[in-house]
């Protein structure tokens, strides 16, 4: 091999390793920033993961929504019409949101099996409803019939 020829060679390997490496940085961050939904059947069949966050939607439970005297720490009850699970936010919550409508939170499970939220975002309209909550609901219906 000629001089020429063998630093091409080392250029186009070093190349090829910096690209190797580029790929594997930004496939790391976009499996760590990755945010799964889960139905709250799911959540309590125990498919959600144990110590990381995920996104939860269902409707509130009508009559659940407590908030702590002096405190913004709330909690309320979230259903998808099959399975219901405790939700705590300590936070401000959003204008829209009420008993009976959709919510999308995201948070994590804790070990008493409540679910912390650290965001929740609720639906801006009557006739909207987050698409994962929407399509959730819907199979669950057809389940039962």
């Amino acid at each position: 091999m000629t001089p020429t020829r063998k630093k091409r060679v080392f250029l186009i390997s070093i190349m090829v390793v910096g690209i190797a490496i580029a790929t594997s940085f930004a496939l790391k961050a976009f499996n760590e920033n990755l945010m799964f939904f889960f139905s709250v059947t799911d959540v309590k069949a125990g498919k959600s993961p144990a110590k990381k966050a995920f996104r939860l939607g269902g409707m509130v439970v009508d009559g659940s929504f407590k908030r702590k005297e002096k405190s913004l720490a709330a909690y309320f009850d979230l259903t998808d019409n099959e399975s219901v699970i405790t939700v705590y936010y300590n936070g401000i919550l959003p204008d829209l949101f009420r008993e009976g409508q959709g919510i999308v939170s995201k948070g994590h499970l804790r070990e008493d099996g409540i679910f912390e939220a650290e965001e929740v975002l609720a639906k801006h309209d009557e006739n909207y409803m987050p698409p994962e909550v929407a399509d959730s609901m819907k199979a669950k219906k057809q389940a039962l019939k």
